[in-house]
């Protein structure tokens, strides 16, 4: 019988290349790898700023803080030329026009008061001093604490460093952690004032203009007052749209919050500016303080300077019916 042959050798098999990243894998790679960056520049910023609060500034930023103003004007001048602020600070005050706006919004240092989105705390500079004698300043974080691959983790560490760095201004502010897809606020009936500075667009793209609008509401005192500063879209111009750059229709604004239970009370042009064309790659990114495009039409953008901004006073006057509100604001 014959042998049986032994089998052929397999033909090697080569194993298939890996298939490229798809777009969104690579922009969620690239957003992974900017917030590394941030977080890089965010520790580095704050060495640098525990490095700059000399003793002498410790302690002229607890005397600011102690001392007793006869009145708003009083206190934001000195808060304004205090040297507690950071470094670049100072030369933003003829864009943002910060006494003209928080005197329009009635402001008075004995006033509680929450800052929606602190930001990197520029107003807070000013109303923390301001009020720490004989009121009270709020401001929301997102939880500093939360997963580091989050940027909003970022955001909230970034406030918590700023308070943490300079006690004798800050230590009386108190800080909110808040989720921004489920908004609540635990302060019913305690606020004189709600600032919401720059602010309104990032609530209508999560969806969720309508729901902070209620809280603001149920958290103001009667005839609280609820202050926006927001970027201005052109008029007529779509609000879901035009919030993707940062900017919001005036008039659409207006309407959403008084259907709210707010009334206008005020406005003013304080931060008009006709410049702004309003139609950048980057949105309102690009201008002034963010230049977004880096070198890119830098020149241009500061020369435009800062946003196009409406500035309204509302007062709570009535309570809302929750769900009319939340359907306007989608």
């Amino acid at each position: 019988m014959a042998p049986t042959p032994p089998p052929a050798a397999s033909a090697s098999v080569t194993p298939p290349a890996p298939s490229a990243p798809s777009a969104e894998e690579q922009k969620k790679a690239a957003e992974r790898q900017q917030l590394e960056k941030d977080y890089e520049k965010l520790e580095a910023e704050q060495k640098a700023e525990l490095s700059r609060l000399t003793p002498e500034i410790h302690k002229s930023s607890q005397a600011l803080a102690d001392k007793t103003y006869p009145s708003l004007k009083a206190a934001l001048t000195a808060a304004l030329a205090s040297p507690h602020r950071m470094p670049g600070s100072h030369e933003r005050d003829a864009a943002r026009h910060p006494q003209e706006m928080l005197e329009l919004f009635g402001l008075k240092p004995n006033q509680t008061v929450l800052e929606y989105g602190p930001g990197e705390g520029w107003f807070t500079e000013l109303l923390a001093p301001v009020l720490a004698k004989s009121g009270k300043l709020y401001v929301t974080e997102t939880d500093p604490n939360g997963p580091r691959e989050s940027r909003s983790t970022y955001y909230g560490l970034r406030t918590k460093y700023f308070l943490d760095k300079l006690p004798e201004a800050y230590g009386k502010v108190e800080p909110i952690v808040i989720d921004g897809k489920a908004p609540k606020l635990p302060l019913d009936g305690k606020l004189d004032m709600v600032l919401v500075l720059r602010g309104l667009h990032g609530m209508h793209n999560n969806k969720q203009l309508g729901t902070w609008l209620a809280e603001f509401h149920r958290a103001l005192k009667p005839k609280g007052v609820l202050g926006i500063e927001q970027h201005r879209a052109a008029p007529g111009q779509n609000p879901d749209e035009a919030s993707k750059h940062g900017y919001l229709p005036e008039a659409w604004v207006i309407e959403q919050v008084e259907a709210a239970g707010f009334k206008l009370a005020a406005k003013s042009e304080i931060n008009a500016n006709p410049k702004d064309t309003k139609d950048y790659k980057e949105g309102v990114w690009s201008l002034p303080p963010t230049l977004r495009e880096g070198e890119t039409n830098r020149a241009r953008f500061q020369a435009i300077g800062e946003s196009d901004r409406m500035t309204l006073k509302f007062v709570k006057v009535d309570r809302p019916a929750a769900s009319d509100s939340a359907t306007k604001a989608k």
